[in-house]
């Protein structure tokens, strides 16, 4: 059982962080496509949709990990360091959705280079989930 929850905590993990990463490259498109009100609907659709699939991919993902870390007793202080970087990287998800609710409202984004930069940050925090995950080092 273990391996089976352990596998779709990962798959959910997997589908949160594709909205991770493409999310704020649809925040760069919009930036970038200022006087394009038919692509900017068509952007502002696409990404209202991938958060909400990036919210519900998160919910089930946190559920399995909580399975993974009560029923099974995962523990360590890698743990407490993993999860401090997961709610890094959603508090990074949630000002991306901020932003895109923002333009919906009118609201104007960042400069496009300054979205581009905002969009690699998940990535380092990834390499070091991952890093710790494997190597538990505390």
């Amino acid at each position: 059982m273990y391996l089976w929850v352990k596998t779709l905590h990962l798959v959910f993990v997997i589908a949160w962080m594709a909205t991770v990463f493409y999310l704020p490259r649809i925040l760069v498109n919009l930036a970038e496509t200022t006087g394009q009100p038919d692509v900017q609907a068509r952007l502002l659709l696409m990404g209202r949709r991938l958060y909400g699939f990036g919210h519900s991919m998160f919910g089930i993902a946190v559920i399995l990990g909580g399975v993974l870390w009560f029923h099974f007793g995962i523990s360590g202080g890698w743990l407490h360091a993993k999860l401090t970087l997961v709610a890094l990287v959603l508090a990074h998800f949630i000002v991306t959705g901020r932003w895109l609710k923002g333009v919906a409202k009118g609201k104007s984004l960042p400069s496009p280079t300054a979205l581009k930069w905002f969009n690699e940050l998940p990535l380092f925090a990834l390499i070091a989930i991952i890093w710790l995950v494997l190597a538990k080092p505390f």
